[in-house]
């Protein structure tokens, strides 16, 4: 673990195993961190927040710092991105990608960390008043463990540019790319104060519970599903503590008869079979008029047929393994319950344990005659299964979307320009996505509605949460 600059052990010297999913083989162990390490690494983090190396540190060099920090990312991507396919499951072609995306992260927000400004404020009489921008604190970031590293740089980066000091707290299943990743910045000498960023490993509900709800952490930042943000949120609550909360989804695409379906198929196998399915916004439901519902779902199980599964650093392969079989066995069950209830498979629907015998993989699943209280429809498996639901009118297509407890990603297929702001005006999430699925980038705002989440990732509306307002008055 790297805490207060320093690669140590945990306090007891006990490790975890750590796991290639693809064949089940142990490739790593890691320290499980005690209550004793937790304590460590936020007074290391409080120290480096008051020490004047970093607080008083020219907002444009913490820029200069992110940016070195971003260099790094790109340079070590593809042995990142190794490490990575090798911890959790996903394909190499995906893990690339979403650990450049990361180093885009570092580069966005490098560029905003001189541009956090205050205001002045017109008041009656012979007043100066002015507000200001001044760090959170010591955050702490609950990473989940179906994009290891992306997901920790997309909180990472905007804390570190509000002048924060970080502790993050990767999966048990997945700590191997972010550790690698601080090996990596360590080394470089990006001018990183030690403390600023420290990684702690070990049991997520000891580790993520003790920092939630310590006296010593102003922020906590999550991505995972739902009860673990409940428990998340309920800690921090005892201080009072803010969060930003990003959990589950359950996307739909709304696919009217006028959609490019050739590229709608596409998108929509992108969607949901990409890190095979394991995804909060993945588009998992498929609402699509009755007049193209054939023509889609053959075009669907079409291109999907034409996608190589197995591990993840093998050529070819577009779908990797799940991330563990134990959550493999969560999602076939699921998806057995959702078929009591209703619904025909035309594809997948079954483990790979013949062709894997020790790997976590699972066939690519679509699923067509899917009602609206089917449990297929309303919860999200967080696995690689398209339910399909049919629509006749407009008006039915909006609810159907709607009738979720998640908002998190939406997609709309029209080649009609009104229907399409229509629809994106009226869905109830906080991301619409019109002719592609699925799409995000630095600059732009992740963000859920509903059980989907508190607050937003990405874009310059994620450092409001990493500073805290302080209103100055002056009688002159």
């Amino acid at each position: 673990m790297w805490i207060g600059g320093e690669w140590v052990g945990a306090s007891d010297g006990v490790t975890g195993d750590v796991l290639d999913p693809s064949n089940g083989e142990v490739i790593a162990s890691v320290p499980k961190a005690t209550l004793v390490d937790v304590n460590a690494a936020v007074d290391a983090s409080r120290a480096a927040l008051n020490d004047p190396s970093w607080s008083a540190m020219d907002p444009a060099e913490r820029g200069r710092i992110l940016q070195r920090m971003a260099s790094v990312t790109y340079a070590e991507a593809k042995r990142l991105a190794t490490i990575e396919s090798r911890n959790n499951g996903k394909t190499f072609r995906e893990a690339l990608s979403e650990i450049r995306y990361g180093a885009w992260t570092l580069e966005y927000f490098a560029g905003a960390a001189d541009k956090i400004e205050g205001a002045t404020i017109p008041v009656p009489g012979d007043r100066l008043n002015y507000s200001l921008r001044q760090p959170l604190g010591v955050t702490a970031h609950i990473v989940p463990w179906n994009f290891p590293l992306q997901l920790a740089l997309r909180s990472i980066a905007p804390a570190l540019a509000a002048g924060c000091t970080v502790i993050a707290k990767p999966a048990s299943w997945t700590p191997l790319s972010l550790l690698a990743w601080a090996k990596a910045i360590d080394e470089a000498e990006t001018g990183l104060p030690a403390g600023v960023l420290q990684v702690i490993t070990g049991s997520g509900g000891l580790i993520g519970d003790a920092l939630a709800g310590h006296h010593g952490v102003d922020g906590v930042v999550l991505t995972g599903g739902v009860p673990t943000g409940k428990a998340v949120m309920a800690k921090a609550s005892e201080r009072l503590t803010p969060v930003t909360l990003e959990l589950g989804g359950k996307g739909a695409h709304l696919v009217f008869p006028d959609a490019d379906l050739r590229s709608a198929a596409k998108a929509v196998c992108f969607g949901i079979f990409m890190n095979a399915g394991q995804m909060c916004w993945a588009g998992s439901r498929l609402i699509v008029h009755e007049e193209v519902h054939d023509a889609l779902v053959d075009a669907v199980v079409t291109e999907i047929s034409r996608w190589p599964i197995g591990p993840g650093l093998s050529d070819g392969v577009r779908m990797g393994s799940l991330v563990h079989r134990s959550h493999r066995e969560e999602v076939l069950a699921k998806l057995a319950s959702g078929l009591d209830g209703g619904g025909h498979v035309v594809y997948g629907g079954e483990a790979m344990r013949d062709e894997h015998p020790n790997g976590a993989f699972m066939q690519p699943t679509v699923v067509t005659n899917v009602a609206e209280d089917n449990l297929l429809f309303t919860e999200e498996l967080f696995g690689p299964v398209l339910a399909v639901t049919s629509f006749s009118e407009e008006s039915d297509a909006l609810r159907l979307a709607n009738a979720s407890d998640f908002g998190l990603l939406n997609g709309v297929w029209t080649q009609q320009l009104g229907l399409a702001h229509r629809m994106a005006r009226d869905l109830h999430c906080g991301m619409v996505s019109i002719n592609e699925y699925p799409i995000t980038f630095p600059q732009t705002a992740f963000t859920g509605w509903k059980m989907s989440g508190i607050g937003v990732e990405q874009s310059l509306d994620a450092l409001r949460f990493y500073t805290r307002v302080k209103n100055v008055n002056v009688r002159l």
